[in-house]
């Protein structure tokens, strides 16, 4: 499959089958997803890969604490309150994932309940913490972001599909606490992936994507 390919077809999924990946695959996914490109080589991504009996507790221990009332306390300034043409394609993608599965605007219990599932990581088999060490900031930032589009893309071309989540850079003390991380090292974000319930209403979701024109400028 070519790579424009995967980049047409590829869509933030959020409902998963219970089939876990085999080690062998997520082995190969992963080494592949080290040649991905970061300022200077620096590669500063340290990620954490959690499935099994050891991701059913994690969840369980993040539920607790969103519902506890825990306010978020990231590791990373990555709560801006958009504003403008953004804040206008943040409730386009809203609206598009509750008009998915039947949620109103005003029914304000179904939209907490739709977001409440980040932290049980849409009951997908695997979910990977993107990791750094907090001194490295903004160009961390920014390679692991690289990092985790490139791997998102080779998930693609072997049939998995994940959806990326900041929501799961919100809480980083049970993370951390759950797989004994240095105080050092920050979360960012995360990423749940597996196989793709295609039968799932709310993996219907579509959002739109501004025309080239309109996000590029060529200066001669």
């Amino acid at each position: 499959m070519s790579l424009t390919t995967l980049l047409e077809e590829r869509n933030s999924v959020r409902a998963y089958l219970e089939t876990p990946v085999e080690q062998a695959l997520l082995d190969a996914i992963f080494t592949q997803a080290q040649r991905s490109p970061s300022n200077c080589n620096v590669q500063p991504w340290q990620t954490c890969v959690v499935s099994g009996e050891k991701k059913e507790s994690l969840k369980n221990d993040l539920l607790s604490t969103v519902m506890s009332g825990t306010p978020p306390n990231p590791d990373f300034n990555w709560l801006p309150k958009y504003e403008g043409i953004h804040r206008d394609r943040q409730f386009g993608s809203a609206n598009a994932l509750y008009s998915a599965i039947g949620v109103t605007r005003e029914d304000k219990l179904g939209r907490q309940k739709a977001m409440i599932r980040n932290w049980s990581f849409f009951n997908a088999p695997h979910v990977a913490f993107f990791t750094m060490d907090k001194y490295l900031d903004i160009m961390g930032a920014v390679d692991l972001g690289i990092y985790a589009q490139t791997l998102s893309l080779i998930m693609a071309e072997h049939g998995l599909s994940n959806c990326m989540q900041g929501a799961l850079g919100q809480f980083p003390d049970p993370i951390k606490k759950s797989l004994n991380l240095p105080e050092q090292r920050g979360i960012l974000f995360g990423m749940s992936f597996g196989y793709a319930d295609i039968n799932a209403p709310i993996n219907k979701t579509r959002t739109n994507r501004e025309d080239m024109a309109g996000a590029v400028s060529f200066f001669k």
